[in-house]
């Protein structure tokens, strides 16, 4: 793993970083949002503009407090500020819309916080019209690696032959490292550079509580987080499902409304995430609900309590597993593009499913993931279905599966390692 290293702290390079050069570029203010731990108090003080901003935390308690009586007198103190962990000081807020309105100076205000409902609500209303949002997410395979790259997904949707696809597959390096071992550390900073599996456990073990005892507090009041935590662990083991509500409450003792606002919760700091359906069809029925994954494959193993490669290759939500990592980095990659895809799933009411539709300047790109060593024929039929419903915006379908060749197996299907867009 490439590791620079500044000021004795390590740094991994981070997919987003040019993406926050640019917006500050072009907005007064920029807000970097994600949840907790995924690396943006680093990122922010590493960017290549770090040394031109004047950089404070709103974790140093002083600073929250001249921020709540003089927040006007704190925002002199540069002409171009970074302010960490903004959410501690909301009313600082208006202050810099006050600002931003007295002079509307590109790139003046970089503000970042963990995930929080009373910080987007005063964002929202301070800011409206003045503000880029960016989002964090937790590391990519690529990240990891030191090599900040948003994949191949690009070249892989306007690809309109199955040879155009397979020399996009071809040029990508087929990482050798067992997928199942990657999905366990995930892609919080700390887990990936931990130097052991117990050290990892510990790290996931403080997060949750952190999470419950702190963050979850911050934005809303729940007092029996005992219930919210069998929640997040029967979410876990529903990865890559449609999350029926009412059944889910009948497992934790809950009702569905409770259960409602508990995974709301979860998906708002960035813990769990929703897929939504595509939902385009000239002839079939099709489900309209979302299906669920998780923020990070590390969290959600912690939260299986899968200790090794082997538990997750023999635990029945390996699949879903190898699913969510390949989600990972098609959020990433979503995050930096403009415009913005969408990424979506298909399933039809007869129960025929594409694990993922992407879309993106009027082209649409099926990718089905398998965790199988051999890609077999009938493993294409669901995307062969999808291609022949989209004639003319999908060409081609991905079958990424966990074996080492780039291979036709169908006539408008490919089947590439998965590794090759990890």
């Amino acid at each position: 793993m490439h590791v620079v290293n500044r000021s004795h702290v390590a740094f991994l390079p981070r997919l987003l970083t040019p993406i926050v050069e640019e917006t500050l570029r072009q907005f007064p203010v920029v807000v970097l949002t994600g949840a907790r731990q995924t690396g943006k108090s680093t990122l922010v003080q590493h960017l290549p503009s770090a040394g031109t901003r004047r950089y404070l935390t709103l974790d140093d308690l002083d600073l929250q407090a001249r921020a709540r009586h003089a927040p006007d007198v704190l925002l002199d103190e540069g002409d171009r500020l970074t302010l960490d962990e903004v959410q501690r000081a909301p009313d600082l807020l208006l202050a810099i819309k006050r600002a931003v309105d007295r002079e509307r100076r590109k790139g003046a205000f970089l503000l970042t916080g963990s995930a929080n409902l009373l910080l987007m609500r005063k964002v929202s209303e301070s800011l409206a019209g003045r503000a880029a949002y960016l989002t964090l997410l937790p590391m990519t395979e690529r990240e990891k690696r030191g090599a900040p790259e948003p994949g191949p997904w690009g070249r892989l949707l306007a690809a309109e032959s199955t040879r155009e696809l397979a020399r996009g597959l071809e040029r990508q390096a087929h990482p050798a490292a067992d997928w199942t071992e990657r999905a366990l550390i995930g892609g919080y900073p700390p887990v990936v550079l931990a130097g052991s599996s117990q050290e990892r456990t510990r790290w996931f073990e403080g997060y949750v509580q952190t999470y419950l005892e702190r963050d979850l507090q911050e934005i809303a009041s729940i007092s029996a987080l005992a219930d919210f935590r069998r929640v997040m662990g029967l979410a876990a083991a529903r990865l890559g499902q449609i999350l029926n509500q009412s059944e889910l409450g009948r497992d934790a003792g809950l009702s569905q409304p409770t259960v409602h606002r508990y995974l709301n919760l979860l998906e708002t700091s960035y813990q769990l995430v929703r897929i939504p359906a595509f939902s385009q069809s000239r002839t079939r029925r099709l489900v309209k609900s979302p299906k669920a994954y998780w923020g990070d494959t590390g969290l959600a193993g912690f939260l299986l309590r899968l200790g090794d490669a082997a538990e997750v290759r023999r635990h029945a939500v390996a699949g879903a597993l190898l699913e969510n990592m390949v989600l990972a980095q098609l959020l990433a990659w979503r995050e930096v593009e403009t415009p913005r895809p969408e990424v979506s799933y298909w399933r039809t009411a007869a129960g025929t499913e594409v694990d993922f539709v992407l879309e993106a300047r009027g082209r649409l790109l099926p990718v089905e993931v398998k965790a199988s060593a051999r890609a077999r024929p009938e493993e294409a039929r669901a995307l062969e279905m999808f291609l022949d419903e989209h004639p003319r915006a999908a060409s081609v379908g991905l079958l990424l599966y966990g074996g080492k060749d780039v291979v036709p197996v169908s006539r408008r299907v490919v089947a590439a390692p998965v590794g090759a867009v990890l």
